[in-house]
């Protein structure tokens, strides 16, 4: 309508007390509801909705894999002393590191090669060596690809992170859950696609950069679930409500949003995916509980996890709860560390022990208990973080970050396991045989979820945004069974 000039002492001849209290409440709806639209951090959108206006999904053949589960490593796990033995340097502990090593971190005091202390065997009918801190893992061996040529941009934590989680060395990218969120969705209405599992006690380096959407939606990004205690955090009412009462405010709520949307047509969009993740939110109530609840898990599988050992049980109860979530059809879960205990710039050794100690039986039991209850084959496990360390020391017992080459695992998902994949120089310096950029590993697991790297896209500022960026990337078909 035309803007028009009227003298205030005139209001009350133009609109009536009701007219009045119905457009306030109207604007007060509206103020709320725009509120709730600037914050979309916690809760992803129901299912069945994988491409956001502007977005292009054009898939391959369905891939084995149907759900991933990422081990996320932070701080950088040392390759030597876990899954890439090298003889030879530690032959030559103690000695100068030649003259190739001439990229290490400049701003660290970097003294000669460093040796590991751990003892490799060979594990499974395929032979494919595991240090003796990861006993129980080495007991999967023949369902897991070791790759011991990965090599990534940067030296620095958070520049790394970001290249591993989201395909560049810059923030505001979205991770790759989020991009899998994006392209496949969920198979569950009533659980999110993307579920983050943290040490509920610390955040990891990066914090919520490490399940963030990025450019993509809001609702693709992960949703942080707890380990102890309420799942989600202030999704109960404080105070019980009769199911009548409940089902009455809902009731109101839905006839509120319904006015709202006709009154605004042109946030329709942004009103329904809201609308739509605040109703997830309410049947989570339910089903989060349900599908986060270990005591409905026998005594045997509890033990077998390592859930209330003292090293293992924080990590147990994520893994566990992970079978749970992917079971149930969530798409996507991150299992994340506190902090960066991998980060071991001093005493080396010990603290990589300690980090075997507390991750090594849960990891394990994830594998085998999938695979018992036949999941295995439809679900990727992905193991590593962000780096590797060097093989000279730092500071007497310690190593540093090293980019130029290291290791991760894939299991499950269609990988052929049994296998090492690459290699890296004598000495476990730089990636030397079949080197693998991280864009490899993204296209790679985007492949087995039957997504194409190249055409999986979400159109922004004139660009086709896609995960594996300005990247040539190739699919690491040796690895796929």
């Amino acid at each position: 309508m035309p803007c028009r000039d009227y003298d205030l002492l005139d209001l009350p001849n133009l609109i009536s007390r009701r007219g009045l209290f119905s457009h306030v409440g109207t604007g007060l709806l509206g103020m709320a509801l725009g509120s709730l639209l600037a914050d979309d951090r916690l809760l992803a959108a129901s299912a069945g909705k994988t491409a956001a206006s502007g977005g292009k999904i054009v898939s391959k053949p369905p891939g084995k894999a149907t759900a991933v589960i990422q081990l996320f490593q932070h701080g950088g796990p040392s390759h030597v002393d876990l899954l890439d033995p090298k003889p030879e340097l530690n032959k030559q502990n103690g000695k100068a590191p030649p003259e190739s090593f001439s990229d290490l971190v400049k701003i660290s005091k970097h003294g000669n090669l460093l040796g590991t202390p751990f003892k490799f065997q060979p594990a499974g009918e395929s032979g494919v060596a595991f240090s003796e801190i990861l006993p129980h893992t080495a007991r999967c061996a023949d369902d897991i690809a070791v790759i011991r040529s990965m090599f990534t941009e940067h030296n620095n934590h958070e520049q790394a992170l970001w290249m591993m989680q989201t395909g560049r060395t810059i923030s505001g990218r979205p991770t790759l859950g989020a991009w899998v969120n994006y392209a496949l969705g969920s198979e569950n209405k009533d659980l999110p696609a993307y579920v983050v599992l943290r040490n509920d006690n610390q955040m990891p380096t990066n914090g919520i950069q490490n399940w963030s959407a990025g450019f993509l939606p809001p609702r693709y990004q992960g949703v942080h679930f707890r380990h102890q205690g309420p799942p989600v955090m202030h999704l109960k009412p404080t105070r019980a409500v009769g199911s009548r009462m409940s089902r009455l405010r809902l009731e109101l709520l839905r006839k509120l949003n319904d006015e709202h949307r006709r009154a605004h047509p042109a946030l329709d969009a942004e009103l329904e995916a809201r609308i739509a993740s605040y109703e997830l939110a309410a049947r989570m109530q339910v089903s989060a509980t349900q599908a986060l609840d270990l005591s409905a898990e026998s005594k045997e599988t509890q033990k077998l996890y390592g859930v209330d050992q003292k090293h293992t049980d924080s990590y147990a109860r994520r893994c566990l709860m992970a079978r749970r979530l992917v079971e149930r059809g969530v798409r996507f879960v991150q299992i994340l560390i506190r902090g960066q205990m991998w980060d071991t710039h001093a005493d080396n050794a010990n603290r990589t022990k300690q980090c075997c100690m507390e991750t090594d039986q849960p990891t394990a039991a994830l594998l085998q208990d999938l695979k018992r209850r036949g999941l295995l084959d439809s679900t990727l496990v992905v193991w590593g973080g962000e780096f590797g360390r060097t093989p000279v020391s730092q500071g007497g017992q310690g190593r540093d970050h090293h980019k130029q080459g290291f290791s991760m695992w894939l299991a499950g998902g269609g990988v052929q396991g049994g296998q090492a994949y690459g290699a890296t120089d004598e000495l476990g310096y730089h990636a030397v045989e079949n080197r693998v950029q991280v864009a490899d590993l993204h296209a790679t697991i985007l492949h087995l979820l039957g997504l194409d790297h190249e055409r999986t896209v979400f159109h922004r500022n004139g660009l086709d945004e896609r995960l594996t960026s300005v990247y040539h990337a190739n699919v690491l078909s040796k690895l796929i069974a």
